[in-house]
């Protein structure tokens, strides 16, 4: 009886590591894509303020621009989205043009 308990123990825990090898793997490729994904919003985000600006980095009307588009984001979509990260994402788009 004990042989098979412990037989039964280790045939778990040899299912059990293989589930765990799946799961890590999985999370490593869906944090990843999520990673991939956030670089690509965030790269069309500086595209279109730089499109609203006309390519113009440094318009006059920038910071009330900003500052209404940041408050517009963050009420729909909330964190993450202040006229700071907004400026950040449209130099990223500047670096990284194509």
């Amino acid at each position: 009886m004990d042989n098979e308990l412990i037989k039964s123990d280790n045939e778990i825990n040899s299912i059990f590591d293989n589930i765990k090898e799946l799961v890590i793997s999985s999370r490593n490729k869906v944090y990843s894509a999520v990673n991939t994904e956030m670089l690509n919003l965030y790269w069309h985000i500086g595209a279109s303020i730089m499109e609203i600006q006309q390519g113009d980095e440094r318009a006059s009307y920038d910071d009330a621009v900003l500052e209404k588009l940041s408050e517009k984001l963050t009420n729909e979509f909330g964190k993450g989205f202040s006229s700071r990260n907004l400026r950040t994402m449209r130099k990223f788009y500047l670096i990284y043009p194509i």
